[in-house]
Order: structure tokens, then C-alpha cells, then sequence
């Protein structure tokens, strides 16, 4: 990098990764590990810096792949690759280091799938999305998939299954909520997008039909939360020894009084065929309400 040392060289380097962009990627992943293990664990720490190096890895990628367009843009020229702070060569041996750091992060930490999933985010992000953008206006509907990764990133990496509902939910919300908020940051942006020659929705559509779709998109997003607690999900399903009862029946039981297999020794009659039914006045003075909450 040219220019004076220190703060001139990090703000460059915050400019080329995004910084704070990648910082929300990265909270989204804090959010599926999170909602994954339903509480703070120490895998938490591994999985916002795996998540991080390789969302700043993935930002400075994409301005090597768009130093062209950032240089037509008013609001893009003060990018370090536009102004000759940094050259692409370097630029992209910074990239693939950050995104090499943070693959062997998630992968020593949690295993492959966390660390194979951000790998398909920076491809997904490069090879379908940045393209994309220079042929159609809609590049934002497949490229939210970018997005919908984190989440499943930090799920993964917390031992949850990607296929629990509970996580396909999160990542439907994020997915979603990406589409209207670009649409809005276009809008705003329609005179620069053009200047640089990138389609908009303003070839297509009024700014009237615009604000609608956005405001379609952004229900479907509201919509979305109310899927998460429906799904359910989380470790709260992974006791040790799992199979035994849960909480609810102890709770029906009432205080003090412990499920039917920690009693006798036998089943639980709320999960095995053909037990014998408690009756009311029977062993132990057990009324029908919990008869019918057993069952």
C-alpha cells in the first residue's frame, strides 16, 4: 500500500474487506450458532472469527473482481483499488489468505461443514452473484442465497443438523430480508448504478411498483420470523441418553412427584404400547388428569 503508515494503511484495509459489512455476515452466523447450541458456548468465539476472515476475504475478493465499475462510481472511487492505494495482485494475495485463514479456523474448530459452507458462499458470491449483477436487475434473488449461509455456517458448526426445520427457517428469514434491503440501497443509488452501466429496477418499473415490491418483500420477511419458533430446534432435543422423558411430563407430574419409569422401574406410559393404563384411586392415588397427561 502507498500512502503514510498506520491509520491510513488499516483504514484501506477496513475499506478493501468491508469491514463492517462482513461484521454483519458474521453476527448472522453468531445468530445460528446461538439459536444451534440455545445458549453461549466457547465454539461460539472459533466460529465468529472463522466466519469473519472469510466474509473480509470474500469483500476484498469482490472489489478485485469490480475495481472496474467502483471506478465509474462517485461513491465507489475513494476504494482502495480505484485511488492506486493498492494493486490487485495484492489485493487478491490478502484475499485468499484471510479466506485460507478462515477455512482452517472452521474446519480445526467444527469439522467440515461449517468451513466447506463458507467455501460455498465466496464461490456462490463470485462465480453466480458478482456476474449476474452486470446482466439483470433481479442478481439479488439468487445472490441472497450468499447470505442465507452464515446462519447454517454458525448451526453447523454448533452440532445442529442443516436439514432441522428450526434452521431452514433461519435461513428463509435471511434469504428474504436481503432482497428488499438491496432493492432500497439501489434506489437510493439508481443514478450511480447507471453511470457505472449496471441494470436497475428503474428500467423496469416506476418507483411507485418499486416501494411495492419492496414492501411485499419485506411482509414475506416478517412473515418469516413467525416460522423460527413454529420449527422449534436446537440442542434442547439432544439430552444425553436421549430417548428418556422430557421436562413436560415431570412438570405434569406436579412438584415432587417424578415420572412413572423413575417410580416403578417400568416405561413411561406415555411412550410405549400396550401399557397398563393408571386408574384413578389405583396405585400411588393418581387422578385422571395426569392420566390424560401421560397420554
Amino acid at each position: 500500500m502507498t500512502g503514510p503508515a498506520g491509520p491510513g494503511r488499516l483504514a484501506s484495509f477496513l475499506q478493501l474487506t468491508k469491514f463492517s459489512i462482513s461484521a454483519v455476515a458474521t453476527l448472522s452466523a453468531g445468530a445460528g450458532h446461538l439459536a444451534g447450541c440455545r445458549g453461549v458456548r466457547w465454539g461460539l468465539a472459533s466460529t465468529l472469527a472463522g466466519t469473519l476472515l472469510m466474509a473480509m476475504a470474500a469483500s476484498a475478493l469482490n472489489q478485485v473482481q469490480e475495481r472496474d465499475l467502483d471506478a465509474r462510481m462517485e461513491r465507489t472511487r475513494g476504494r482502495p483499488l480505484p485511488r492506486g492505494a493498492l494493486g490487485p495482485g495484492a489485493a487478491l494475495a490478502l484475499a485468499l489468505g484471510l479466506g485460507a485463514g478462515g477455512f482452517l479456523v472452521l474446519l480445526a474448530a467444527h469439522g467440515r461443514t461449517p468451513a466447506l459452507l463458507g467455501l460455498l458462499a465466496m464461490a456462490w458470491y463470485h462465480l453466480v452473484y458478482t456476474p449476474l449483477k452486470r446482466v439483470t436487475a433481479f442478481a439479488v434473488v439468487p445472490g441472497s442465497v450468499v447470505g442465507a449461509l452464515p446462519p447454517a455456517m454458525g448451526w453447523s458448526a454448533a452440532g445442529g443438523e442443516l436439514g432441522d426445520p428450526a434452521n431452514l427457517a433461519l435461513c428463509w428469514f435471511f434469504f428474504l430480508w436481503q432482497v428488499p434491503h438491496f432493492w432500497l440501497l439501489a434506489l437510493l443509488h439508481r443514478a450511480s448504478y447507471e453511470q457505472a452501466g449496471l441494470p436497475t429496477l428503474a428500467r423496469h418499473f416506476r418507483e411507485s411498483q418499486i416501494l411495492r415490491l419492496i414492501f411485499v418483500w419485506t411482509c414475506a420477511a416478517v412473515a418469516a420470523c413467525r416460522l423460527r419458533p413454529a420449527a422449534g430446534g436446537g440442542d434442547r432435543d439432544r439430552r444425553p441418553g436421549g430417548g428418556g422423558p422430557g421436562p413436560g411430563l415431570a412438570v405434569a407430574a406436579g412438584p415432587g412427584r417424578a415420572p412413572a419409569a423413575a417410580r416403578t422401574g417400568g416405561p413411561d406410559p406415555g411412550g410405549v404400547p400396550g401399557h397398563q393404563h393408571v386408574r384413578p384411586g389405583g396405585h400411588g392415588g393418581r387422578g385422571a388428569g395426569l392420566s390424560r397427561s401421560a397420554h
